[in-house]
């Protein structure tokens, strides 16, 4: 006869599952803000970097799963 102890029956894989989640939702969270902040752009600002309003509307409808 065996016995099961609540320790055997630990997923030791849960943590490195639960890291990945967060690291996911901390990525798609900074696009999210980011794509917004480039949103708020002046001409200038897109000028000095190089990008049209073009590269931003391509950028900004892009959903935040996207990179």
């Amino acid at each position: 006869m065996s016995t099961c102890t609540t320790n055997s029956m630990t997923n030791h894989h849960a943590h490195g599952l639960i890291d990945q989640i967060g690291e996911t939702l901390h990525v798609w969270h900074e696009r999210y803000r980011t794509r917004r902040e480039l949103a708020q752009w002046t001409t200038r600002d897109l000028q000095d970097v190089g990008l049209s309003w073009s590269d931003v509307a391509l950028e900004v409808d892009k959903p935040f799963w996207r990179a």
